[in-house]
């Protein structure tokens, strides 16, 4: 189900936030500090689970990333916040001054490509990030969508099944396609050597799950990040063609009981225009939590 891009910004344009309380720095995190980072994502783990899937797939320090990990500190050296800063920019942050120096820090390496949070924390991070300079960039308005115990049981899909490296073939311009329509850049044609490496890297681990019947792909769904509290799904298609038949309920059933079998939740974001994907994900038992917002710079 792909999201549509939002026209407008839903980012307030002239609030004035207030100063951090206190200064703070951001620094550079080590395998070290791996342990008490994964407790301190932990507190809030619907909300975290992109960086903490990273962590335990990775390492705190990995090329894989695409990125660093960094933390403030508050005066007792208790984390207050953590930020992987990269092609993306994730942060989970319990303090005004931790957001803001993840912003500052930030403004200082190469542009990423995309920033994603909490709905109530990237309007402010905006703010300190751009200061007042004018950066072109699209805004997703985004639902947090979770699904838990129970889940209803529906028609079986026998051959829904974990992806296998002889499907990626199907699953790249599948995938491709769909990023392009979120973020308005074909992958393909920015990295597509990286972009396949992914893709089969992903297949690799187990975690694209797919339908496909005569060489055709019917229904995908990738597992972007895990954790054991909950697993992040994304990359959820359904053949065009195949639409309206309900496979997508039924699929998306399967996969959720199968998948709770090994955590405590399963979560989701939607396009907040794409009402047929919110209605379909309702109609799976999935629930509304939060808004996230997701800036893509160009």
């Amino acid at each position: 189900m792909v999201s549509q891009l939002a026209a407008i910004s839903k980012l307030p344009a002239h609030i004035s936030y207030p100063a951090p309380v206190s200064t703070k720095t951001a620094v550079l995190l080590a395998d070290e500090h791996q342990t008490e980072v994964l407790s301190f994502l932990a507190e809030r783990p619907l909300h975290t689970v992109f960086m903490s899937g990273y962590i335990r797939d990775h390492g705190l320090v990995s090329p894989l990333n695409r990125g660093n990990f960094y933390g403030c500190r508050d005066a007792e050296g208790r984390l207050e916040g953590v930020a992987l800063i990269g092609d993306a920019i994730l942060f989970e942050t319990r303090s005004e001054a931790a957001l803001a120096a993840f912003a500052n820090l930030a403004r200082s390496h190469a542009r990423p490509q995309l920033i994603l949070g909490d709905g109530e924390k990237v309007a402010p991070f905006w703010h300190y990030y751009t200061g007042d300079e004018w950066l072109s960039h699209k805004i997703c308005r985004e639902l947090l969508f979770e699904l838990r115990w129970p889940v209803e049981v529906r028609q079986a899909v026998p051959s829904l099944r974990a992806a296998t490296l002889d499907d990626l073939e199907l699953i790249v311009p599948v995938h491709a396609q769909m990023a392009f329509e979120e973020s308005g850049v074909n992958p393909l044609e920015t990295d597509a050597k990286g972009f396949r490496e992914r893709c089969a890297r992903r297949i690799e681990r187990g975690r694209v799950w797919v339908w496909v019947e005569n060489n055709s792909l019917i229904f995908k769904a990738d597992i972007v990040s895990e954790t054991p509290e909950t697993i992040y799904l994304e990359g959820i298609y359904v053949a065009p063609q195949e639409r309206g038949k309900g496979y997508g309920l039924r699929c998306l059933s399967q996969l959720g009981r199968s998948l709770l079998e090994r955590t405590g939740s399963v979560c989701l974001l939607v396009n907040e225009q794409n009402k047929k994907a919110q209605a379909l994900y309702r109609r799976a038992n999935y629930k509304f939590r939060a808004f996230y917002d997701t800036i893509f710079l160009q």
